[in-house]
């Protein structure tokens, strides 16, 4: 690569980024230092600003890159299952969780989900499990963003820059940005990129294309070259494969500190219901394309180099390098967004769910907030030297914590729609199925009698699918033996009196 371009793409990158942290910088100016300010903007967003920062929340490195990765590697089906079953599946569950939480959360205050739960079973050990949990499965996902930006420098400047130089550039970036603006800014810079990643991206298909011959010459050029991307199914995507992780990213995404918060925020419920409601059109106008593009690049024999991802080589190829550059630059400030909107969710169930309850109630706000910076920090650095030993693929370590959190999922519908539910049974189904996950990711596999125990699927069914039917099984079979303690507040969550 010419030193030229190389500069040209590194100042893009590079301003592009200082210009979100301005964004940053400004909005923490108009933050009030209250914590329902600080982690959720008085619960005061309008449709346009929730849709599209709860999108380019999720617009992290597992949809922008590992996803095309995917499609390069096996064909284009993944659009079926980002684009229309997740589309479609989230928004249903955008309803049915996310409407009956910000009832609840705006009538008792709650800023975090362990808060909210914690208080209606009244168990500190309860709202414990649940932040636990949370910080737990955030970590590889937090680690995701930075390997997908280091993966993506290394294959805009064909590895003139090394991986780590773009995995620790936006750790800085996430650490300075989370300290500085709060949701507010947040909130802000995820409309921001999130409106320019949806144009940037139809705009890279219509110049592929162009560069290319069109889309007949590129549909030709994959006949020829990967004929089986042009039918549905084969290879790794079998339709138990697809509809696990189809169930597993949907329902592990409502769970997802960052995506749950925003249960909160809504100024009112027809911006909550609008927003919903919008999601599945906004999910497949951008996956839709992205995703294109990886299946395209087989085609054209775009060759990927090992650490690299495959947008920005073929960027690099069809495109002029200052528009590859900007392409990657709106990319990594939308993993940045991911990150920041993960980290401000951590720190708050750091500082509310464990710092306050159990080490400092009596903790001043100052105090409170420097706590959730240096937890901040401690918790980016931590992600970062984790992630330069890449520790699998993109959509491994994503798909590792969409199932993760996938097991809260049940517990907390559960609680939300049963008064019947009771203390013993949430811990149960909570702890129960966590056990039973980790044991299957972390623990090798064996055989015994010639029966696998602890893989990864069982009757070729992913095993985070039986572990969230354990969890309703201990939900409601724990709860169904207990009776509810004296300190147990059912009466929080009846919504009947007030629903709009």
């Amino acid at each position: 690569m010419a030193e030229t371009e190389l500069v040209v793409q590194v100042g893009i990158i590079a301003a592009y980024l200082l210009i979100a942290l301005a964004i940053g910088v400004f909005a923490y100016r108009l933050t009030g230092r209250s914590a329902e300010d600080y982690y959720l903007a008085s619960r005061s967003l309008g449709t346009f600003v929730l849709l599209f920062t709860t999108f380019a929340t999720l617009l992290s490195a597992f949809t922008f890159f590992g996803g095309p990765n995917l499609a390069y590697g096996s064909g284009p089906e993944w659009i079926l299952v980002m684009g229309l079953m997740d589309g479609i599946l989230f928004a249903i569950l955008w309803y049915a969780v996310g409407y009956r939480q910000w009832l609840i959360g705006r009538f008792e205050g709650y800023v975090t989900l362990g808060e909210m739960l914690g208080d209606r079973f009244g168990s500190k050990r309860l709202r414990a499990l649940i932040a636990g949990i949370s910080l737990f499965w955030l970590f590889p996902y937090v680690m995701l963003q930075q390997m997908g930006a280091g993966e993506a420098i290394v294959g805009l400047t064909d590895g003139a820059i090394p991986y780590w130089v773009g995995a620790a550039a936006i750790t800085l970036f996430m650490i300075v940005y989370v300290v500085l603006a709060g949701l507010r800014g947040v909130a802000w810079t995820d409309t921001i990129q999130g409106v320019f990643m949806l144009g940037i991206v139809w705009v890279a298909v219509g110049w592929v294309l162009s560069s290319a011959g069109g889309l007949g010459a590129v549909s030709s050029s994959l006949a020829g070259t990967n004929p089986e991307f042009l039918a549905l199914g084969g290879g790794v995507y079998s339709p138990q494969w697809m509809i696990a992780q189809a169930v597993t990213i949907a329902f592990g995404v409502t769970m997802f500190p960052q995506i749950n918060q925003r249960f909160f925020v809504a100024k009112d419920a027809r911006v909550l219901k609008r927003s919903f409601a919008l999601w599945p059109v906004l999910v497949v106008l951008l996956f839709v394309p992205a995703f294109l593009l990886g299946t395209w690049a087989a085609g054209l024999g775009i060759a990927v180099p090992e650490g690299a991802n495959v947008i920005p080589v073929l960027l690099n190829a069809y495109t002029p390098a200052w528009f590859a550059a900007l392409v990657v630059a709106g990319a990594m400030a939308a993993m940045m967004s991911s990150s920041d909107s993960m980290l401000l969710s951590g720190s708050s169930y750091l500082t509310r769910d464990l710092y306050r309850p159990f080490v400092n109630p009596a903790a001043s706000g100052e105090r409170e907030a420097w706590i959730a910076r240096l937890g901040v920090a401690a918790f980016a650095v931590g992600t970062f030297v984790v992630s330069l030993f890449r520790p699998g693929s993109l959509i491994t370590v994503g798909s590792t914590a969409f199932g993760g959190y996938a097991q809260l999922a049940l517990p907390v519908i559960v609680a939300l729609y049963w008064p019947r539910t009771t203390r013993q049974g949430m811990i149960a189904g909570v702890a129960g199925s966590q056990l039973f996950y980790l044991a299957h990711v972390f623990v090798p596999a064996t055989t015994i009698g010639g029966v696998t125990v602890l893989g990864s699927t069982y009757l070729t069914w992913d095993v985070a699918l039986y572990g969230m039917l354990l969890s309703l099984v201990l939900t409601v079979g724990g709860s169904l033996l207990t009776t509810a303690d004296t300190d147990e507040r059912s009466e929080a969550f009846a919504m009947t009196a007030r629903a709009d």
